[in-house]
């Protein structure tokens, strides 16, 4: 079963993958990465290929999918969706923006967060509610990591604004593999909900998390 079936809802669609595609690029989107490296081409390119595919799903023709400020992919109007990847996979979830107010995915490796960016990412409370040991075979501070990445990626398409790992606190069901994440809601910062859920999945060495909004 393909990893993203498990945690996204039925009017999304998605394409992954766990290797490099090629496809194409738009003149908009060659000059995204004229300058990167190998990887990061690589990383780019695969990520365009599923988002193609993802959209064709969907009914969207293929269109320049540049990027916006925060590096997020710009949609065709109608169309809420991400695109994640880390090393050995890529994947893309796209929905209707009549269905969905924003979609949001994240892929990691399932391996300890490094020790000098564990306490930016997640509080003590976090860690205290979420920690190590809760459930064997998953690296709880790399699942709260890609929660608050999940969230992100819904949160900003739809505010413009910043939202830090301090602006969220992640609680997570351990049986039920879903999380939901509450605004701090520090100064100047308003969303249309006050939390966030969503659902993850642990399996092949990789922690996927997924948010989905309706509208």
């Amino acid at each position: 079963m393909p990893v993203l079936e498990e945690i996204l809802p039925a009017g999304v669609v998605f394409f992954e993958t766990r290797s490099d595609l090629v496809t194409p690029l738009f003149a908009e989107e060659e000059v995204e990465i004229h300058n990167a490296v190998p990887a990061r081409r690589n990383e780019f390119i695969t990520g365009r290929a599923c988002a193609r595919e993802a959209l064709r799903a969907l009914g969207i023709g293929i269109a320049p999918l540049v990027v916006g400020d925060r590096g997020e992919p710009l949609w065709p109007e109608g169309v809420v969706g991400s695109i994640t990847h880390c090393q050995g996979y890529r994947a893309c979830a796209v929905a209707r923006g009549r269905e969905f107010s924003g979609v949001g995915i994240d892929a990691e490796v399932n391996q300890p967060l490094p020790e000098d960016v564990l306490f930016d990412v997640a509080s003590a409370d976090e860690l205290d509610r979420c920690g190590p040991g809760r459930h064997p075979g998953v690296s709880a501070d790399r699942l709260i990591f890609s929660a608050k990445e999940s969230i992100y990626k819904v949160w900003y398409p739809t505010t413009g604004r910043w939202l830090g790992f301090e602006d969220v606190a992640i609680d997570i069901d351990w049986k039920a593999r879903t999380f939901v994440g509450r605004l701090v809601d520090p100064p100047g910062m308003r969303a249309r909900s006050g939390h966030y859920e969503g659902r993850w999945s642990a399996r092949d060495g990789l922690i996927l998390t997924a948010v989905a909004l309706p509208t």
